[in-house]
């Protein structure tokens, strides 16, 4: 049985690019998997600057999306991060196996601390080093297949990488995992800045669409997205961004292909309303879950509990051989 394992960070509020990217195939995954497992990935969200309670806040609000887009408790294991220690006791361990130059090289460090110090912060050792917990949440649970958008599929490979030196070091003890990712809309871009990622700790809401938006506030967002000054919808993602994002957004609600899908229109307007019209039915149901769920916030909780109870059982006895096989003394 393959096992699938991956996360979502409460960095911000949920976006359309999260749910097309992810979250909405891992309500697919889970219906042939009974041994995914998907959780919120409460610790990376502490390797920046943070408001605790927001962090909170944003963590229970992340897992009732997860349910609300249809992650079924009684077919896949749905938990918190935090709540297993078993990620923390691999990651030191594998910290031990990563080697400086290769947390470096990855480009959401660089990214990411490029931004922190432009504003003066400074950077935290945990955003260099968090590539690793990401390796130990995926190795810790034997994991086969790792569902990512592209910008995760370098933090991966790195996984492959570190699981492979072990196994070759300490003996074989892990699963290599691979990557898998979505034909169409694996890396949805913001509205306004077509060549950057609508990413959910972006502050530029104007481009983003959250997966809370009230219908009117999608269809102004999708209204004003920036297209291209050349005439003619065409898909070609370099020369024209933002026509090829909003294509792409709109074959992935509806299951199309964005370049067929370029032949039927003739202006940019009638693109936008029927992307717009495809992104306010596609919430539509995942936005009803979701109110209902609050309404029962000890369901929420008795899931997650659960949950983190099945993938303790699952991940205790490999991080307990990776520390045998590493030469620490059993206690």
């Amino acid at each position: 049985m393959t096992r699938v394992f991956s996360g979502v960070k409460p960095t911000g509020h949920l976006t359309l690019g999260n749910y097309l990217g992810a979250v909405r195939r891992w309500a697919d995954v889970d219906q042939r998997h009974s041994d995914a497992l998907f959780c919120v990935v409460d610790l990376h969200a502490l390797t920046v600057d943070h408001d605790p309670a927001r962090v909170r806040r944003l963590t229970r609000q992340a897992a009732t999306l997860l349910l609300a887009a249809g992650l079924d408790p009684e077919l896949c294991t749905v938990f918190v991060q935090s709540h297993v220690d078993e990620h923390t006791r691999l990651s030191y361990v594998m910290e031990c196996v990563a080697n400086d130059g290769e947390m470096r090289r990855m480009i959401q460090y660089k990214e990411k601390a490029a931004r922190e110090r432009e504003r003066g912060g400074s950077v935290r050792l945990s955003l260099l080093t968090y590539p690793v917990l990401m390796a130990a949440d995926i190795l810790a649970y034997g994991t086969d297949e790792v569902p990512v958008g592209d910008d995760q599929a370098q933090h991966v490979e790195l996984a492959r990488d570190l699981a492979v030196r072990f196994n070759q070091r300490y003996g074989h003890t892990f699963v290599v995992p691979r990557a898998t990712r979505p034909g169409v809309a694996a890396r949805v871009m913001n509205l306004q800045e077509p060549a950057s990622k609508m990413g959910k700790s972006d502050d530029s809401g104007p481009g983003i669409v959250y997966l809370l938006d009230e219908p009117d506030a999608v269809r102004k967002k999708v209204m004003r997205a920036v297209t291209d000054s050349a005439a003619g919808v065409v898909y070609d993602r370099e020369e024209r961004p933002g026509v090829a994002n909003l294509l792409e957004i709109l074959a992935a609600c509806e299951g199309g292909d964005p370049e067929d899908l370029s032949g039927v229109y003739e202006s940019y307007g009638a693109l936008k309303k029927d992307t717009t019209e495809a992104v306010v039915e596609l919430l539509r149901p995942l936005q009803a879950r979701h109110k209902a769920l609050c309404a029962d916030p000890a369901y929420v909780e008795g899931v997650l509990r659960d949950g983190a109870e099945k993938a303790r059982g699952m991940a205790k006895p490999m991080v307990d051989t990776a520390y045998r096989a590493i030469g620490l003394l059993p206690a």
